[in-house]
Parts: C-alpha cells; sequence; structure tokens
C-alpha cells in the first residue's frame, strides 16, 4: 500500500474526537460529520483497484454468511440478505475507519433470536430503536458508557456465545428435526435425537467444515506475493487468494451444486434452504404494531415484549463494532472517531429497519477479509452493498438448493474463532479476581444472555468500587508519620482512612503528629471533606496535628471552599517534617488565616 494510503488515517481528523465547535457549515465541521469528505477528493485508481479486489471479496463473503445468520436469528434467510446491504452504503459517509464492514454477525443473530421471538415484525422493529437508541448516544457523546463494560465480561460472553451458536447449528448438521432453541433444552433433546440422523446431511456438513477448514490453514500460510514474480506465478497466488477468502461461497456453492445434481434423479438426501423471496426488499416504516391470528399487538406491548433487548443489543452492538474499529485502527496505524462510529451504527439501524433489517454491527471476520485485501477507503462496501442486491434480485432461486448442513458448517468454523481458549490461563497469570465477571458472565449467558451481561457487569462494578472504597495507603515511619492514598479520597473511603489515621497516630501512646501526603490525590467530595474535618478535630483535642503536604489544586479548592478549621498544609514533605519536629523551616499555610500565597488564591479563584 502506498505511503498516501497509510497517511489517509492519521492525518485526517477522522480520529479527533470531540473536536472543537466552528460553525455549523465550515469544511473542518463538515468533514468531522462526513468523514468521506476526507479522502474522497484525494482518491485514485489505485484506489479504486484496491477498494474493487476488497469490495468482491467481502461480497463473496458476506452473501452466505448472511443467509446463515438469519438461521441463528430464527428467521427466513431473506432478512440475513436484507441486513447485510444498507450498512455498506451508510459507512461509506458516515465511517471513521477504512476496513469496518457492517452487517448481520453471529452474537448479534443470537440476541436477536433471544429478544424476537423469531417475528420477523419484531427484529425489524428492534433494528429501529436500537439505532435511534445508538444515535442518541452518539449525539449526546454518551460512548464512555461501553467502558464499564470490561474485557472479562466480553471475553465470557463471546464465548458463552460461540458454544450457543455452535451448538444450535448441531441439528442442522445432523439433519435433526423438531429441536428446541432455549439451550438447554437444545443440549437435551440433541442427544435424545441423535439416532434420528440423517447420514446425507451428516456427511456433507462435515465434509464442507473440512474444506473450510483446509481453505483457511491455506490461507493462512500463503506466502507473501512479490512483484518481481513470474507472471504465472503471480495469476496462481491470486487463484489462490481469491478461492480461499471466497471459501464461504465456494463450499456453499460446491454443496448447492452437490444438492442440485441429487435433485435432478429424483432423490434428496439433504433437508435445503427452501424458497427465498424472489424481490428486493420494499422501502415501509417500521412495524409499530403486529396483527397475529387472535388480535393485534400494539407498540406498547412489542416494546415490553422485547423488555431488556432494548438496552442489551444496542449497547452489545455498540461494543462489538467499536471494539472491531479500534482493533484493526491499532493494527493498521489510524485512528477512529468513536462517536462518529456511534452515529453510523445507529444510522444504519434506522434505515436498515425500513428495508426490513435486523440490527447489524461490526462484522470481525469480514472486517479482517477487508482488510487483508488491501481496501483503503471505506468505498470498499459500494461493491458489496451492490453484489447483495444483486443477489437478491437475480440470485434468490439458486439459494433454494443450499442445504442447510452446509450453511451450518460456515456459521459453526465462523464463531469457532470467537471462544477464547488462552483467556482463564492469561487471567490466573495476570490477575486471578478477574476471573469472577468472566465465569459468572460465562455461565449466566447460557441460561438468559441479558442476565449473564448484567451480572458480570455488576461483579465488575462491586469489584471497581472496593479499589475505590478501599483505597491503598502507603504507610511510612519516620520522624513523623506519614501516610500517602494512591488515588482519590471518596465517601466509601472516608472511615477506613479515618480508622487507619486513627490507629496509628491517636491510639497509640504517646498521640503523635501526622502528615497526610496527598500529591496522589486528584479529586475529593463534600462527605471525604467532612471526614477531615472531623479527624482534624480528634488530632485537636489530642494536641497534636494533621499536616497536609502535596494538594493538587482542585482539592485544594475545595478545601479552601469548605473553611476547614486549624487545617494546615505544606508545599513539600520536608517542610511539614521541619515543622512537626519543630525545626527552623517555612510556617504552614493556613486555609482559615489567609496565608495561602498570592498566586495560589488566584489559581483557586480562576
Amino acid at each position: 500500500m502506498s505511503s498516501s494510503v497509510k497517511a489517509l488515517g492519521p492525518t485526517s481528523p477522522m480520529g479527533a474526537g470531540l473536536a472543537p465547535m466552528t460553525c455549523c457549515c465550515s469544511p473542518a465541521t463538515l468533514q468531522r460529520w462526513l468523514p468521506f469528505l476526507v479522502w474522497l477528493p484525494h482518491y485514485s485508481l489505485q484506489w479504486l483497484k484496491m477498494d474493487f479486489i476488497a469490495g468482491l471479496s467481502v461480497g463473496l463473503t458476506v452473501i452466505p454468511q448472511a443467509l446463515a445468520y438469519a438461521e441463528v436469528a430464527g428467521l427466513p434467510p431473506q432478512y440475513g440478505l436484507y441486513s447485510a446491504f444498507m450498512g455498506c452504503f451508510v459507512y461509506f459517509f458516515l465511517g471513521t475507519s477504512r476496513d469496518v464492514t457492517l452487517g448481520p454477525t453471529a452474537i448479534m443473530s443470537l440476541l436477536v433470536s433471544s429478544y424476537t421471538f423469531h417475528e420477523p415484525a419484531y427484529a425489524v422493529l428492534l433494528a429501529f430503536l436500537s439505532g435511534c437508541i445508538q444515535l442518541a448516544m452518539g449525539l449526546l457523546y454518551l460512548g464512555f458508557l461501553l467502558d464499564f463494560i470490561s474485557c472479562p465480561v466480553i471475553k465470557g460472553f463471546t464465548s458463552a456465545a460461540a458454544i450457543t451458536i455452535g451448538f444450535g447449528q448441531i441439528k442442522n448438521l445432523l439433519g435433526l428435526q423438531n429441536i428446541p432453541r432455549q439451550f438447554f433444552l437444545q443440549v437435551y433433546h440433541t442427544f435424545r435425537n441423535i439416532g434420528e440422523t440423517r447420514v446425507g446431511d451428516a456427511v456433507l456438513g462435515l465434509v464442507c467444515m473440512l474444506l473450510l477448514l483446509l481453505l483457511k490453514l491455506m490461507k493462512d500460510h500463503m506466502p507473501r506475493m512479490h512483484p518481481e514474480m513470474p507472471p504465472g506465478v503471480r495469476l496462481s497466488f491470486g487463484l489462490v487468494w481469491t478461492a480461499t477468502t471466497a471459501r464461504n461461497a465456494l463450499v456453499v456453492s460446491f454443496a448447492a451444486l452437490v444438492a442440485y445434481s441429487f435433485e435432478v434423479t429424483g432423490y434428496q438426501p439433504f433437508v435445503l434452504t427452501g424458497k427465498i423471496s424472489k424481490e428486493l426488499p420494499s422501502i415501509q416504516t417500521p412495524p409499530f404494531s403486529v396483527t397475529t391470528a387472535n388480535r393485534t399487538v400494539s407498540f406498547t406491548e412489542m416494546v415490553q415484549d422485547m423488555g431488556a433487548g432494548l438496552a442489551v443489543v444496542p449497547l452489545m452492538g455498540l461494543l462489538e463494532s467499536i471494539a472491531v474499529a479500534k482493533s484493526f485502527a491499532s493494527q493498521n496505524n489510524y485512528r477512529i472517531n468513536a462517536n462518529q462510529e456511534l452515529l453510523a451504527i445507529g444510522l444504519t439501524n434506522v434505515l436498515g429497519s425500513f428495508v426490513s433489517s435486523y440490527p447489524v454491527t461490526g462484522s470481525f471476520g469480514r472486517t479482517a477479509v477487508n482488510a487483508q485485501s488491501g481496501v483503503c477507503t471505506p468505498a470498499g462496501g459500494l461493491l458489496t452493498g451492490v453484489l447483495v442486491l444483486l443477489s437478491l434480485d437475480y440470485l434468490t432461486s439458486l439459494f433454494y438448493y443450499i442445504p442447510k448442513a452446509a450453511l451450518a458448517a460456515v456459521i459453526i468454523m465462523a464463531v469457532a474463532p470467537l471462544f477464547d481458549t488462552k483467556i482463564v490461563r492469561t487471567l490466573w497469570r495476570v490477575k486471578r479476581l478477574d476471573l469472577l465477571p468472566l465465569c459468572v458472565t460465562f455461565l449466566l449467558c447460557f441460561w438468559e444472555v441479558q442476565y449473564g451481561i448484567l451480572a458480570g457487569t455488576l461483579v465488575s462494578a462491586l469489584i471497581l468500587l472496593h479499589s475505590v472504597a478501599r483505597p491503598n495507603v502507603q504507610v511510612s515511619e519516620g520522624p513523623v508519620l506519614v501516610m500517602q492514598p494512591t488515588s482519590g479520597l471518596h465517601f466509601p473511603a472516608v472511615e477506613t482512612l479515618r480508622e487507619l489515621i486513627l490507629s496509628q497516630a491517636l491510639e497509640v501512646s504517646p498521640p503523635r503528629c501526622a502528615v497526610l501526603e496527598c500529591s496522589h490525590v486528584c479529586s475529593i467530595d463534600y462527605t471525604a471533606v467532612l471526614g477531615l474535618g472531623e479527624l482534624l478535630e480528634d488530632f485537636q483535642r489530642q494536641g497534636v496535628t494533621l499536616a497536609f503536604v502535596g494538594l493538587q489544586v482542585p482539592v485544594l479548592r475545595v478545601l479552601l471552599s469548605a473553611d476547614l478549621k486549624g487545617m494546615q498544609y505544606f508545599s513539600t514533605l520536608e517542610e511539614a517534617e521541619k515543622y512537626l519536629n519543630q525545626e527552623p523551616g517555612p510556617l504552614p499555610y493556613n486555609l482559615r488565616d489567609d496565608s495561602v500565597p498570592e498566586h495560589k488564591v488566584a489559581l483557586l479563584k480562576a
């Protein structure tokens, strides 16, 4: 890739984050809201060539995956394709990563299956409402909320999702019928009905999995192509690269050809995908009510039915997409704008709901294909979107012959890398306490996804709050007692800090002076101020002094406003020790006696 392409990311304002607000129509503002204006004026034939190759590669990958993921979501196959093209067009205008592709994914399909009761109307409405929530988060700069979902929670969820999705496809791989979708019932009925396995589906499914594995290994071990290679070698390299990159489409086409061959003979040993609606999706408003055989379900009832899904789906969609974008931005040395990514995925889901899409997010697998294909800009997604639309218009009659076992093989091979086999060993070595939210999330996600994520996040928050409530305090025994908190002082920590100081300074005989070294304390709240005031009174009653050292300006501002009686602070620890040992040296600054230096007063009033 040329240096100009590599410079596209870091030199552009695409990753500028919260840029200063300027005139709403200024070029800088337009470029911030429409990042394609940054790279489009510099677009070249070389970029067009690379984007064309990448768009074609991703298109050949997404079509069979979209059909398969619709099965995971419990929806008719065409809904996977309905969900696969809108993100390509929206991301062209709003995306800040050249690599990311938006569309249906295994995890999002699993969540849709959990909250929409396998009803297309619920899935489309969930896409609309999720998009509105994501847009609101982007406009209000609420992307920081995703930071509260820790890595162990994410790993626990994705690993559980990989098992749930993968095992959910065993029924299609073996040709079993009437298997429930709830995970534990699914496991029970799969093993109970294992004797009803269709040999044709089982053999074809295993062959497809083996072919996908071999093609993946070939791609992973292909040598790098060099310009000095002979033309014949380069041609062979290109053919192998194309076959391994588009392996999903290749294997599904092979399986469909086998199934069609049997159909011609009048004998069909496979369970086929069946008839798919042969038309482009009509543009219509999302269904705000749905009519069943007995009654009409109102919008309010639909929202109540989806329940926690209205929080879990948009948050997990954002989390997955931004994690993918950040990962590839780091690998390829450019920056993204997280809030702009929220807007892109939010608008994709809102507009997608008008063409019967279910919620989508960034796909790690297809983004990897995009990056490995040498994509230069988000323009590559335009070709991907066009390919999906063409397949809907012209190829749906051929999709009839795709065996479900082949699609199951595609899904199983796609979700297998999501199961992180090394995370337990890594956390055991790095920080064993993080295994708690990992295990809680992993286990509860087999029951209900929302409970797993919520419980894991809660456990992570409790671990975080425990460190806030029980801060680490370094105690130094010298000429005077020096105590140094290593973080901010907030209300949960006040009583612990007070008990520690009292036990070390006042509950000994005789009571002794102490220094609270606050150079690491960058924030303090009102409850902590009250606790320090009571502590100062305790020291005064015992006839000893509690001195403060290294107060940062925000902390000093709060303490000055509180007007604490008898509080004294020094600029350095040496000054405090000399004063407390009654040696000659600088006098303390007393906040009640107007002894704070003028430059400090000016700084506090700023």
